[in-house]
């Protein structure tokens, strides 16, 4: 893809100590679980984001995404990279950021005090933006930053130095559902099995414990190379004001097949078998709206779904206040941003029981987890019908939520990637 070989980048036969890179090559300091990461892991080095900085000497960072948190297809893995970027930004750190083009947006932009590039469509991002690192168009860098969002960049074949990536969660059962046959086959062995052996010696920072695990079963990563560091959540999510008298399902996504968008809607036209008034909202744009339109009818509950498009922030917030529940039924997720973004709203989930899921809702807590269809309708039910349990949940989710923080998150990702500077 690019120039340089793939022995000449990462299979060099040279010990290296714990914490240096030697001809590209990065041996882990100890993440050997799923627990994560905090300021005491051995072998990290140690202190706040300004001490990281100063000890690493890291002042210019570029970073590598598939699309920019403008892209009308933007979701969790470019709220995480902006929230992550802004806070670097704000602590002196030099950041630019290369994505795709986005319509009708300059290819040019300044925002929360880093650069964002956008070049290039959806596919000839990844070769263009390759080819810019190694002619240094993006500016000169002490560090890099690669967001492998299914498709990776394959930075460890052309870049030296110090890097990390992050990855989020295996996308094995999206592809077919957002690809042709012959593209999802690609993408698929890509991922799986092309990709994963340059990645041996990069830093991986993943968002949960139970997408760690994913990603060791089914990319073969080494287990001290992929580290937890879980999201945040913006200070504007918190309680305030009731849910509404007539119960409320909320669902917050993109409408594209792998959000199940199409399920939870049987769901809730089941759960409405036992809760007459339940109604749904879905927030949210995408390719499936039509379709998804069409099966609300068909159902014959399209006078209790409501599709209210993409809403600003303060919309959002609301919405989560208002519902009696957030619900997701995702076929893959790293996490699940918006069940977190609820729960600090007080508002209890009910999601697919899936990597991601698993830690974005403590299950019996903070909300409920489900199999299938008909396990989701039981779950609303549950919560939807029954006032004394939702305010136990939503006690539990609002309890949950406090232990996010993006300033930590930003920190702890930055740990990681100072700890893959040589000091020699």
């Amino acid at each position: 893809m690019v120039g340089k070989s793939i022995g000449q980048s990462i299979l060099p036969p040279v010990p290296a100590r714990p914490g240096r890179s030697v001809a590209g090559r990065y041996d882990f300091p100890g993440m050997t679980d799923d627990r994560p990461l905090h300021a005491s892991r051995p072998g990290l080095p140690v202190g706040g984001l300004g001490d990281l900085m100063a000890s690493s000497g890291i002042r210019r960072v570029n970073v590598l995404a598939w699309r920019d948190l403008d892209d009308p297809e933007a979701g969790g893995s470019e709220l995480h990279s902006h929230e992550v970027m802004r806070r670097w930004a704000a602590a002196g750190v030099e950041v630019t950021a290369r994505t795709s083009v986005v319509a009708g947006r300059p290819p040019d932009h300044v925002r929360d005090g880093y650069r964002v590039i956008r070049r290039a469509g959806r596919y000839g991002v990844f070769p263009a933006a390759a080819l810019a690192e190694l002619g240094r168009r993006h500016g000169p860098r002490d560090a890099l930053v690669e967001v492998w969002n299914g498709v990776p960049f394959l930075s460890p074949i052309w870049c030296r130095g110090p890097r990390m990536v992050f990855q989020h969660h295996h996308h094995g059962a999206m592809w077919p559902l957002v690809m042709p046959p012959l593209r999802a086959w690609f993408g698929s062995v890509l991922e799986r099995r092309l990709a994963p052996p340059f990645y041996r010696y990069t830093p991986i920072v993943t968002l949960s414990a139970s997408s760690r695990r994913e990603l060791l079963a089914n990319l073969g990563h080494r287990p001290e190379g992929v580290h937890v560091v879980e999201p945040g959540i913006h200070p504007r999510f918190r309680p305030e004001g009731k849910p509404e008298a007539a119960p409320l399902v909320l669902s917050v996504g993109r409408l594209m097949p792998s959000k199940g968008i199409d399920r939870l809607l049987e769901a809730v036209s089941l759960a409405r078998q036992s809760v007459h008034d339940l109604r749904l909202e879905i927030v949210g744009e995408g390719p499936e709206e039509g379709a998804l339109r069409q099966r609300a009818t068909d159902l014959g509950i399209s006078e209790a779904v409501q599709f209210r498009g993409r809403v600003d922030d303060e919309a959002l917030v609301s919405a989560y206040r208002r519902a009696a529940v957030v619900a997701s039924a995702s076929v893959s997720e790293g996490w699940g941003m918006t069940l977190t973004e609820a729960a600090a709203c007080g508002t209890p989930a009910v999601a697919s029981d899936i990597n991601g899921h698993r830690d974005a809702v403590q299950h019996g807590t903070s909300g409920l987890l489900a199999t299938d269809r008909a396990g989701i309708a039981a779950a609303l039910v549950e919560i939807a019908g029954n006032p004394a349990r939702r305010a136990e949940l939503a006690a539990g989710a609002t309890r949950m939520a406090t232990r996010f923080d993006w300033d930590r998150t930003a920190t702890e990702a930055f740990r990681i990637l100072a700890s893959t500077v040589s000091h020699r």
